[in-house]
């Protein structure tokens, strides 16, 4: 039996007037997501724990069964998944490119979302060349969009122990917490939370290369085309999720003695991979959702498992945009588990879920339960219709959470 682990980025959502009181999910057409439900045990999730509001990297490991009560910060997860150099002792931190006001208000914590590849590698390549900092080495890889990756390696070790400049994340016991309200929306003051010398090391350089970065960014000429065309300058950039170490993790090879494939996009995903122990296969962002459906029914013939990542559900949660994400979910629906509908759930099992909800109304991740099926056709069948919030509560597996998912689903086929 093998597993087809298909995770659809932020779907979860909350009623929206602007969908005549329905979820994305609940008002979206999808006959092929519904046929799978039809043919499931299906349940709800909480990705990590009631309360938290999951950064995707906690939620994604959650629900692949890992659970940390030290966590080691998504900075180093990001920067094995952008193929970056790193050693324990430096600093690795997830940034991104926004728009700031002279005072430091944020204006935008993503550039309006529409710069440029191009863009992003220019304003890193313009960095490189003329920010120093003395007895600093500092590494900055652009990813995708807005998004990129910091590592900063001193003389001296450095500490992760250190707080976010990014407004929107706050840590909590070492983990990052998406906040439902902010306070201030502007460029926070990176701050060592312990006494330790090499907590106090990373504050000064954090505070530094930010502080110098705007400088320089400020009076890009690859901002000032961007203001010239209308667009937001890309002029800070927020930095967030410390890490100091490689974290070393029993593999998934070893949790469920399965060989696992992993089909993903973005850095964040193809680091936890890496890191549990999966081969990775990079699929283009923006990639035809066919084609992935063909490259994953492609891969479940070589391996025993494959987990899917698709990130664009998420977005529109960021963007508040409820007719738009149910559009996107309409294009997965029809491309993606069109393409997958042909698989055979007598030998194999599809499993959909989650990492997070991101309801429209917040713009942001909350702990809001996600739905989930497991579809084989040999299992007795739940009296599930449709794959939504509110439909999987009529499921047999009730409200579980997300580092049940993967055991509970092999118990059910075992």
């Amino acid at each position: 039996m093998k597993i087809l682990y298909v995770l659809l980025d932020g779907v979860g959502d909350r009623a929206d007037k602007r969908l005549n009181y329905l979820t994305p999910l609940e008002a979206s057409f999808t006959p092929n997501l519904d046929f799978f439900a039809r043919n499931s045990k299906a349940g709800s999730v909480i990705s990590v724990k009631e309360g938290i509001a999951p950064e995707s990297d906690m939620a994604v490991f959650n629900m692949l069964g890992y659970s940390f009560d030290d966590y080691f910060g998504r900075g180093i997860v990001e920067a094995l998944g952008a193929d970056m150099k790193f050693e324990n002792g430096n600093l690795a931190l997830r940034g991104n490119f926004a728009t700031v006001d002279d005072s430091l208000n944020i204006i935008d914590r993503r550039v309006g979302r529409n710069l440029s590849n191009k863009e992003g590698e220019e304003l890193v390549e313009e960095l490189k060349n003329k920010l120093k900092l003395e007895g600093v080495d500092w590494e900055l890889k652009h990813t995708v969009g807005h998004r990129v990756v910091l590592v900063i390696k001193a003389k001296e070790k450095l500490s992760a122990n250190i707080s976010n400049t990014d407004p929107a994340y706050e840590k909590s016991k070492g983990v990052s917490i998406a906040l439902e309200k902010i306070e201030e929306l502007k460029v926070k003051e990176c701050k060592a939370l312990d006494k330790d010398d090499s907590s106090k090391r990373a504050e000064k350089i954090v505070n530094e290369f930010t502080k110098r970065a705007h400088e320089i960014l400020r009076e890009s000429s690859v901002n000032k085309k961007r203001k010239e065309r209308g667009f937001l300058p890309a002029n800070v950039i927020l930095l967030r999720d410390a890490s100091d170490r490689v974290p070393k993790l029993k593999s998934i090879k070893e949790k469920y003695n399965l060989n696992f494939a992993c089909l993903a996009d973005m850095p964040v995903e193809l680091g936890i991979a890496k890191l549990t122990g999966m081969k990775t296969f990079k699929q283009k962002v923006g990639e035809d959702y066919s084609k992935i459906g063909k490259r994953a029914l492609e891969l479940l013939k070589e391996f025993d498992g494959v987990y899917v990542h698709i990130k664009g559900p998420d977005e529109f949660g960021h963007d508040g945009e409820p007719l738009k994400k149910k559009a996107i979910i309409e294009q997965i629906d029809r491309k993606f588990f069109g393409e997958i509908r042909e698989v055979n759930l007598s030998n194999n099992t599809l499993i959909v879920s989650a990492d997070h909800s991101t309801p429209c109304q917040l713009k942001v991740h909350s702990d809001d339960p996600v739905p989930l099926i497991v579809s084989n056709s040999l299992l007795i069948r739940d009296k599930v219709c449709r794959f939504n919030e509110r439909e999987v509560k009529k499921g047999s597996l009730g409200l579980i959470h997300g580092k049940e998912v993967l055991g509970r689903a092999l118990s059910l086929i075992s």
